[in-house]
């Protein structure tokens, strides 16, 4: 009787780890940023199950570790600002523990072949 009252323990220990893994997966942020132009970037920040992050925060930091700018997402889950000169990174802040940080080196203009629906001009 004891070692089924173990294997049991066992199993809800198992299956409560599963459930804390999949809920901790959830919500994560995901944030991505192109070029409009040569001097303007578009961010767009969400989670990783699609939800959208309007009144979220943005941050574009200098790679020295200053502020650069501030902002919020948009309605539509989007940023936009001027490119700074110096070398930034940008920073989705959606909580403690919950953030991601677009490189500088990753910001290009999106395919022309494959441009998200919320680069396109509206």
């Amino acid at each position: 009787m004891q070692d089924a009252e173990h294997s049991s323990a066992r199993w809800l220990l198992a299956l409560g780890l599963a459930l804390g893994c999949a809920g901790a997966a959830a919500h994560e942020p995901v944030a991505r940023c192109f070029l409009v132009d040569e001097h303007t970037v578009r961010c767009r920040g969400a989670t990783n199950d699609g939800d959208e992050m309007p009144d979220s925060r943005m941050e574009v930091i200098a790679v020295d570790g200053g502020a650069l700018l501030e902002g919020k997402l948009g309605a539509d889950s989007t940023w936009t600002f001027k490119k700074p000169e110096q070398p930034f990174y940008v920073l989705f802040d959606i909580g403690p523990g919950l953030q991601v940080t677009v490189e500088q080196e990753e910001i290009t203009a999106p395919p022309p072949d494959r441009v998200p629906r919320w680069m396109r001009t509206r």
